[in-house]
């Protein structure tokens, strides 16, 4: 590909990103109400009752066998009382970002629903993972793990236009996938992903996240204060990867990168592994029933 097809490629990535739907605004006035202390149940399911189709998400998800609730919630004001509005911010947000990430990616070769499902398993280890090592915010973990690969959704179409260079790239030279796309596009889906996160106005772990979650050793300096997520989410992701949780044509070539079980504590990954395949199996079987 020459120079000036790539950069021509990189101005419409841009725009791309630029063009990405803003969170509808409901969603960001209920997202600011859970993070006020004033805010009741009933305040966040009247927010939410705009969107039937989301409600119907949020429950499912918060009925999900991860979360643990003694009885089947029906009502968003029963979810809210159960679950507190930590664990509800976290269950909007996925249920938020369910339609950007539902649909087929033939770029990543990953058939409808994969992303999804990739994304939410993702999401779930990393919740699993700072609940066990007992470091970190669970439900912070979760959302960043749910949009560590929204950059997927930008760089899709031009991952198929450059694909035939991007395979030569990861299947004869052994380049790994993100790289290859840096090479042949200008940029990465992880680079990208951190993009629509800012432009959607959430926290900068979540940005982070998304753009170090292949490369946590790269973090600059400066937001060290983000290590811990982001440690959490590339082995979530490495995990799901290695147990074939939403593997696409770019699952291949990631290994656990140097550093993060020994910042993390973990001396032997096997049973960490082992409890995911559980959480996994768990979550599949609640898949195949929606």
């Amino acid at each position: 590909m020459d120079e000036r097809t790539r950069e021509l490629i990189q101005t419409r990535v841009l725009k791309r990103i630029k063009d990405v739907p803003s969170l509808p605004q409901f969603v960001i006035e209920t997202l600011k109400k859970l993070d006020d202390p004033s805010t009741s149940a009933s305040d966040v399911a009247a927010s939410l009752a705009k969107d039937e189709g989301l409600v119907m998400r949020v429950l499912k998800l918060a009925n999900s066998a991860f979360y643990g609730l003694p009885r089947k919630v029906s009502s968003v004001t029963e979810a809210v009382a159960l679950l507190g509005f930590k664990a509800i911010r976290g269950i909007l947000l996925a249920a938020s970002v369910y339609p950007f990430v539902r649909g087929s990616f033939a770029g990543y070769a990953l058939d409808r629903g994969e992303l999804w499902r990739h994304s939410l398993g993702v999401a779930y280890i990393s919740r699993y993972l700072a609940q066990r090592m007992n470091n970190g915010d669970p439900e912070e973990s979760y959302v960043g793990g749910m949009l560590h690969d929204v950059g997927k959704i930008v760089l899709n179409e031009y991952v198929r236009f450059g694909y035939s260079l991007i395979a030569k790239l990861t299947e004869e030279e052994r380049v790994p996938f993100m790289e290859a796309e840096r090479t042949v596009l200008g940029f990465d889906h992880a680079e990208v992903g951190g993009l629509v996160i800012a432009q959607w106005n959430l926290p900068e772990a979540y940005a982070c996240a998304a753009r170090f979650h292949h490369e946590p050793e790269a973090l600059p300096h400066d937001e060290a204060d983000h290590r811990s997520i982001v440690d959490r989410v590339h082995l979530a992701n490495v995990i799901c990867l290695m147990l074939g949780f939403g593997l696409g044509v770019d699952g291949l070539q990631y290994p656990v990168a140097p550093g993060v079980l020994e910042r993390m504590g973990i001396k032997d990954l096997e049973p960490v592994m082992s409890e995911a395949v559980e959480i996994l199996t768990a979550l599949d079987e609640e898949i195949k029933l929606e």
